[in-house]
């Protein structure tokens, strides 16, 4: 007789991912990882020239390295 695997991953149960190991971040992850205000995060992606702004649909998510290397670059924000 064969055995019928189920591999299915069950969605409704959520998983942890260290803020750190994240690809894209929601702003209040990113002002909560940077010490940067939400509004101030939010007022740099609505820049044209953002390039650390990952649009999904009306979202709008930070791009973790990338906000990173801006963060670097920059003296005052």
């Amino acid at each position: 007789m064969e055995k019928i695997v189920d591999d299915t991953i069950d969605m409704t149960e959520k998983v942890y991912v260290p803020i750190e190991k994240k690809i894209n971040l929601t702003i209040k992850e990113a002002a909560e990882y940077s010490n940067i205000g939400i509004n101030k995060i939010a007022e740099l992606l609505r820049n044209p020239m953002c390039n650390f702004v990952l649009y999904i649909g009306n979202r709008k998510l930070v791009k973790r390295k990338e906000f990173e290397q801006y963060l670097s670059s920059v003296r005052e924000i």
